[in-house]
């Protein structure tokens, strides 16, 4: 890659970097999806990767697409989703994280992420990474100009199972909320929606726990004490166009409850 690789990776027959979903919603949730895609820019290639790896839960959060629409629909909600792979660049982490752009991802090697130079570096932060945060804050931004309220909703899905030493370990939680610093009220407030229905196993900072690693949230929302959730559903239940209307139903119903 030469050296105007920071204009030059994405072309025209690549996907924009960014989707705004009902851009109008007047919903005071603003939802949001890291890892909503896992297109790769034509000049990457396939990453090394096959098309089956990339559908994996390493190229993306299998579901939370389909989910975020869905969901933006029902509550007029703007969704601001990512395009590209994950393993192209995560989005969900800061340019120091040393898996922003993972060499190995679940025990498979990314070729395509092998050696990278500096420049082939920057040019995914400049044409991908850097736009989508830009677009949270835009929206934001507009939001507050417009004296709306701001509740920010990450959307993600995490697997059935966890690898272990010795077996796959099973993962109970239907669901699981994610939440650390800022102003975590409405986190709380919905995981007390969510453990009033019987039929769910509800993770409080399961089966992850935000930290440090994260970074979309705690950017945009712990500023301001903004407040916000992280949600992570289990992705045998977004396996489908139905199991996701099904969920998004579910939670157009437990989200305003939360909020009160």
């Amino acid at each position: 890659m030469n050296s105007t690789a920071s204009q030059t990776l994405l072309g025209t027959e690549d996907a924009a970097p960014v989707v705004v979903i009902n851009p109008k919603g007047a919903s005071s949730f603003l939802l949001i999806g890291d890892h909503a895609g896992n297109a790769v820019p034509k000049a990457l290639g396939s990453l090394g990767l096959s098309d089956a790896e990339l559908s994996r839960h390493i190229g993306w959060d299998i579901g939370i697409g389909e989910l975020g629409a869905l969901l933006a629909e029902r509550l007029d909600a703007v969704f601001v989703r990512q395009s590209y792979s994950r393993l192209v660049i995560d989005c969900n982490r800061s340019p120091s994280q040393p898996d922003v752009i993972a060499e190995v991802s679940d025990g498979t090697v990314v070729p395509g992420n092998a050696r990278l130079r500096e420049a082939d570096r920057a040019a995914r932060f400049a044409e991908i990474h850097t736009p989508y945060q830009a677009a949270i804050a835009a929206e934001i931004a507009r939001r507050d100009a417009a004296g709306m309220t701001t509740v920010l909703v990450a959307l993600h899905s995490f697997t059935p199972a966890m690898k272990g030493a010795l077996r796959d370990q099973a993962r109970p939680w239907h669901i699981g909320i994610l939440h650390d610093g800022g102003d975590t009220a409405f986190a709380h407030a919905l995981l007390d929606v969510l453990r009033d229905e019987a039929d769910l196993v509800v993770g409080d900072n399961e089966p992850y726990r935000m930290d440090l690693i994260d970074y979309t949230i705690p950017r945009h929302a712990y500023p301001r004490r903004r407040l916000y959730a992280e949600i992570e559903v289990r992705q045998d239940l977004l396996g489908s166009d139905e199991d996701c209307a099904v969920w998004a139903e579910r939670l157009a119903q437990v989200l305003p409850a939360a909020l009160g």
